[in-house]
């Protein structure tokens, strides 16, 4: 039971729990009372037998993977789950407290950290393990880490195991596919030289593909510069297989980003850095575009922890966690209004995007297309913003929005992922269903490739179109990957929970993982991967 359901509509913030006097909340009393003679029954307080055997309600607490929110609620509706229960290691924690950090310790970036880590991560987080908790949930629910994973880059693909292994295929003339050779492979090929070292999260760009291991190592192969625009000359140096970023080994790393001029990685305490295009500082720094060093993002995310980024053509989006709730913000290039402030101008340094606010939103997912942009809130709904170009921000015209719209037309699903590309844009409902719309080039929304009456065999879609295709092929999606890229044909990838990967679109450089049959250049319909990921 939430105790602000009775005499207030406001929630209660994690870090600002306290334990007043019954007789100081009248409105509440009665509620209390009966809670306290439902713990404790007749008795004096303490001999009821959970309140005897605390270690038995922190076992039943850990094990059942409570969400921090109902450890709060917990905590706001009984004494018992907020005064100090006297274990290690901290004999001040209450219950809640004591559970929520025993939920922490098995996440894989908290193991490694030692207490003056994790007390600095408490504190960025807002003073309470309950924040902790969310914030490292929230990355892993945004980001799939410690999960399959499969990316559709511009040109070659990316596929990680849920144990860590690493497959690639598609277009190699920069190595970027790891094997060690610059030739292409229309079949996905395990990158051997990984061997022993274990793969959370991937992301590929043009001629480029980064790698991030469950210790927080960096690998990255292909071309050699961070900053290099697609269609530039910069960084001819390549290298074919994975080789560790110095500059970064002593950054514990959790998430890359790659945009067409610069690259960005995310830090285990939500901390954003960023590497080239800082030029006139663009990205709040003075930088050279080949510059190999990490640059710490500046403003105001300097003191609050980033749980996701996402990167664009010429932008970076930034999911943070905050004890008030989660929000967004955005800087670099404005034009077409894709960074939601209802303007086209410039951003320098991060600005929180306010729209979400007033749409009594919370943001749970972000996506950055090439000019355009998505979210996903907690309650289902999903907002796009940015250039409307060809309808991928699914409201059923062309025309630029420059602060974040609800998709009307998605009312009634509830969506728990999105993705973006070079305009188009994917949906997937909490019940697995995929829904997509924008361009129709490459046969990349996944909708049947029928001749329409002015003889178009690749019609855009203006709303948000059920993918029927994969809808047939009985099987849950979690997540949908597709190329973001405007120098490249599209193509995209379905995850199951099952760990089967569905792909279509472009494949003329094997970058579907399939084969085609002679002057076949894309996949118009789902076709099964032959690589197993679950």
């Amino acid at each position: 039971m939430d105790a602000t359901t009775s005499g207030s509509s406001s929630s209660i913030p994690f870090h600002a729990i306290v334990d007043p006097s019954l007789s100081l909340v009248p409105p509440l009393q009665q509620t209390f009372q009966r809670v306290q003679r439902h713990c404790f029954g007749d008795s004096t307080p303490g001999e009821f037998p959970l309140a005897a055997n605390p270690s038995i309600v922190l076992h039943v607490l850990t094990a059942c993977n409570l969400d921090p929110q109902d450890l709060a609620n917990l905590e706001a509706t009984c004494t018992f789950f907020r005064k100090p229960a006297n274990f290690t290691p901290d004999f001040q924690l209450s219950i809640a407290e004591l559970a929520a950090l025993d939920m922490c310790q098995k996440r894989a970036i908290f193991k490694p950290m030692t207490s003056e880590e994790r007390d600095f991560l408490k504190q960025r987080c807002g003073g309470s393990w309950k924040l902790v908790l969310r914030y490292i949930l929230a990355g892993e629910a945004c980001c799939r880490r410690e999960k399959s994973q499969a990316i559709a880059g511009p040109g070659h693909s990316i596929a990680v195991t849920s144990f860590g292994s690493v497959y690639s295929f598609g277009s190699n003339n920069s190595g970027q596919l790891g094997h060690g050779t610059l030739e292409e492979e229309w079949r996905p090929r395990l990158i051997r030289s990984l061997q022993g070292i274990r793969i959370i999260q991937a992301a590929a760009g043009a001629g480029r593909t980064m790698l991030i291991s469950d210790a927080g190592r960096v690998y990255a192969f292909g071309k050699d510069s961070f900053g290099e625009a697609e269609y530039a000359l910069q960084g001819s140096n390549v290298v074919t297989t994975p080789q560790l970023v110095e500059s970064l080994k002593d950054i514990y790393v959790v998430q890359a980003a790659i945009g067409n001029f610069f690259t960005a990685v995310l830090s285990r305490e939500g901390r954003v850095y960023t590497f080239c295009w800082g030029n006139e500082s663009k990205l709040g720094h003075h930088t050279e575009p080949n510059d190999l060093e990490p640059h710490l993002l500046l403003g105001p995310l300097e003191n609050i922890p980033v749980v996701q980024i996402a990167a664009g053509y010429c932008y970076l989006l930034a999911l943070a966690c905050q004890p008030s709730g989660m929000s967004v913000y955005s800087v670099g290039c404005g034009l077409g209004g894709k960074l939601g402030h209802g303007s086209r101008t410039d951003e320098k340094y991060p600005r929180l995007i306010e729209q979400f606010q007033a749409l009594n939103l919370q943001p749970m997912v972000v996506a950055a297309g090439a000019w355009h942009a998505a979210v996903v809130g907690r309650d289902g709904r999903v907002c796009t913003w940015g250039w409307g170009r060809y309808g991928c921000l699914g409201h059923g015209n062309e025309e630029c929005e420059s602060v974040p719209k609800v998709v009307e037309s998605l009312g009634n699903i509830k969506a728990v992922h999105v993705a973006t590309g070079d305009y188009t844009t994917f949906v997937v409902s909490d019940a697995g269903d995929v829904y997509s719309f924008g361009c129709g080039e490459s046969s990349s929304l996944g909708h049947s490739t029928v001749i329409d009456g002015q003889g178009n065999r690749h019609a855009n879609v203006l709303s948000p179109k059920l993918v029927t295709s994969l809808k047939d092929i009985n099987e849950r999606v979690v997540q949908i990957s597709l190329t973001n890229s405007i120098y490249w044909n599209a193509h995209t990838f379905a995850l199951t929970d099952s760990g089967k990967l569905y792909a279509f679109g472009a494949g003329d450089k094997g970058q579907l993982g399939i084969e085609l049959v002679a002057q076949q250049t894309e996949r118009g319909t789902p076709e099964r991967v032959d690589v197993d990921l679950g």
